[in-house]
């Protein structure tokens, strides 16, 4: 294992956010009016768990595609200083780098969005000799039946290669129907992620605690997001829970992958279970601290010294 080119191995999403604060309202057909700001960075939950790994000092390769565009030269070049392996990243000679527009305020966000590039996610483009380089690789963009199959056989190919773990997080389900089907996958799964609401749909149990008990009698490792409650595992029949740490939020984009990454980087350093939700906590509370997916994500030492100082 030590042998391996690569920590983590992302296929999935990546575009451009671009982030603009402070809108309580939109002008009226033939009105402008003056911002004090618009943030660009890199979006999209597969890439901001990227950036995240990268920056907590794993090395990360990510397999996507881009548009030949100033967006996708500026996702090169933040890919270049976090540490991210861009040789897997494509450009598109089709569409150009999806953008998503965020209006802020204190209250709520609003979202325009093109997909552009992000359209050409297929999961037979994933790379197997690549993943074989690779100690994990990480999943997203569940689309229930109309991409279940793509997954199944996916998750087996890798299980096939060995020596390679699996986390996927599911991810919302737009169109509601919260396939059941989702359970042939668990069995492939080392670390399984949803947040509360999605937990409580795919399982149809009444309370998070009840679906990942169930989700747990076939999937080796299962973690739930809980927001401003903090975290919970089951693993070996055992239930973890972790708190949320405080902090004042600026924008929570990117919460849920950032903390997803605190949580792979424990585990791929052997860590405990009680120490993995910490790092993932930790992640997902420094990161909405700032606005973008990975702006306020830590280096590790801050990481450490974070959860340090929570917990005194």
């Amino acid at each position: 294992m030590q042998n391996k080119k690569w920590d983590v191995y992302i296929y999935g999403d990546i575009n451009i956010d671009l982030v603009i604060p402070g809108v309580e309202r939109f002008p009226l057909p033939g009105q402008e009016d003056v911002v004090g700001t618009m943030n660009t960075y890199v979006g999209g939950g597969a890439a901001v768990f990227t950036l995240g790994i990268g920056k907590l000092g794993l090395k990360p390769v990510f397999q996507g595609t881009i548009g030949d565009d100033c967006y996708g030269k500026f996702i090169r070049d933040e890919f270049h200083t976090q540490n991210v392996d861009d040789t897997l990243l494509a450009t598109s000679e089709i569409n150009k780098t999806g953008i998503s527009i965020s209006f802020t305020n204190e209250k709520d966000r609003s979202f325009l969005t093109y997909r552009g590039t992000n359209d050409e996610i297929d999961l037979s483009k994933i790379n197997l000799v690549g993943v074989r380089q690779a100690r994990h690789i990480h999943l997203t963009g569940y689309a229930g039946s109309k991409n279940h199959h793509q997954y199944l056989d996916l998750v087996r190919k890798v299980k096939d290669v060995g020596e390679v773990s699996i986390s996927f997080d599911v991810g919302w389900d737009d169109a509601g129907e919260w396939y059941e089907g989702i359970y042939e996958l668990f069995p492939y799964i080392d670390v399984l992620f949803m947040n509360e609401t999605e937990a409580i749909h795919y399982s149809r149990k009444a309370d998070v605690r009840a679906a990942v008990l169930d989700f747990a009698k076939t999937c080796p490792q299962v973690v739930a997001k809980l927001g401003s409650e903090g975290s919970l595992a089951v693993y070996k029949g055992q239930v973890y829970e972790a708190k949320a740490y405080t902090v004042q939020a600026v924008d929570t984009t990117g919460a849920g992958d950032s903390f997803n990454a605190g949580f792979v980087y424990g585990f791929l350093k052997g860590k405990s279970i009680e120490e993995c939700l910490k790092y993932g906590n930790g992640c997902g509370a420094l990161s909405v601290t700032q606005l973008g997916g990975n702006t306020g994500f830590p280096v590790e030492e801050v990481l450490m010294t974070f959860i340090t100082q929570q917990e005194r």
